[in-house]
């Protein structure tokens, strides 16, 4: 034991016990004195001290996180995310279809589109809990909202892909099923890439970070989920024009994908792992696989066409619910919402 008396520290034990006037710096042991000198001549190189304390880890307020996570469901709204951009880009295709006399591609788009957009509001309005609350959606238009435009969009949007199918399903009224062909057509575009804005104008990272890009992912996701039906419900002499834009889409899609995901920063890891990972990589095979046997198989056999139709339409949905999971994974962990806050702070103190 030692004591401290007015004569110093008594009975120290010899390398254990700190010297007076020693700034709680320790004596080195024999054999040390050199790699001791030149470790605090490179600490003093670098920044004039040495540090005495280790580098401080990042936790929050009881390990809590920062921002609620979205209470949406998983099936209502990933469902919902997908099944727009199904519907808003068949209406195009159902559009260029009808103009260029493939009936049959016409027919299935326009079908799909349909059935698509009511899914989706079903959907939607399950996730609400009452349909009340869509409809009180209704009762403004707020222009720097999302989703107050995003309701007027699908709103407008619904009726005139119902009335395009019904007029191809009976036959009847022609005339008012090309215009709502049309009509449709012109809203699809904005129907696909809309729900991209809605998430990304949230504050979950993974989502809100990657606001840029994601309008992109979602258009090029659209467009391989359309193609894909298309490949299922037409004949192979039809499809020329959905191969072409199933490349374009997987394309698209991909490159949009890769930009995020190196903007992101420590956020790419939601995009990267856990289940929300296996579903993006999934969607890259499903959607990159797909797009290829459709433009070098699916001109000549029709089980190639609709295996690659079935793979395309798999791979935008992974891709849709790949995204919700990411977003959920990034607002339950405060890491992603404070240290990109803090390299953006970092950024603008440099002048970067």
């Amino acid at each position: 034991m030692s004591d401290v008396t007015r004569q110093g520290v008594q009975d120290q034990r010899p390398g254990r016990d700190a010297t007076v006037g020693s700034a709680g710096r320790r004596t080195p042991r024999p054999g040390e004195g050199e790699r001791w000198g030149e470790g605090r001549k490179r600490r003093r190189g670098r920044r004039g001290e040495a540090l005495m304390v280790p580098p401080a880890e990042f936790t929050s307020y009881y390990g809590r996180p920062v921002i609620k996570k979205p209470v949406w469901q998983e099936r209502d709204i990933a469902g919902y995310l997908f099944l727009g951009g199904l519907a808003g880009a068949s209406s195009v295709v159902a559009a260029g279809a009808q103009l260029t006399g493939r009936s049959s591609l016409a027919r299935t788009s326009k079908t799909g589109a349909a059935v698509a957009i009511g899914a989706s509001l079903v959907a939607l309005v399950h996730d609400l809990g009452r349909p009340q609350r869509f409809l009180n959606m209704l009762r403004v238009v707020k222009v720097t909202s999302p989703m107050s435009i995003g309701t007027w969009i699908v709103s407008a949007y619904a009726p005139m892909a119902w009335v395009a199918a019904s007029s191809e399903l009976t036959g009847r009224l022609p005339t008012v099923g090309r215009l709502a062909t049309g009509a449709a057509a012109m809203a699809g575009p904005a129907v696909a890439s809309y729900t991209a804005v809605l998430v990304a104008d949230t504050a979950v990272p993974a989502w809100h970070e990657g606001h840029r890009e994601l309008p992109f992912v979602f258009v090029g996701s659209a467009t391989c989920a359309a193609a894909g039906l298309g490949l299922l419900g037409a004949p192979v002499r039809e499809t020329a024009p959905l191969r072409r834009a199933a490349v374009l889409g997987a394309a698209v899609e991909t490159v949009a994908d890769e930009l995020m995901k190196r903007r992101l920063g420590i956020v790419r890891e939601t995009y990267e792992s856990g289940s929300a990972g296996q579903l993006m990589k999934a969607s890259q095979v499903l959607t990159v696989g797909g797009a290829a046997v459709a433009a070098l198989l699916g001109r000549r056999s029709r089980v190639a066409a609709g295996a690659a139709g079935l793979a395309l339409l798999a791979g935008s949905a992974c891709t849709r619910f790949g995204i919700f999971r990411a977003g959920i994974a990034s607002a339950e962990d405060p890491r992603y919402t404070v240290e990109p806050q803090r390299a953006r702070l970092a950024a603008s103190a440099t002048g970067r």
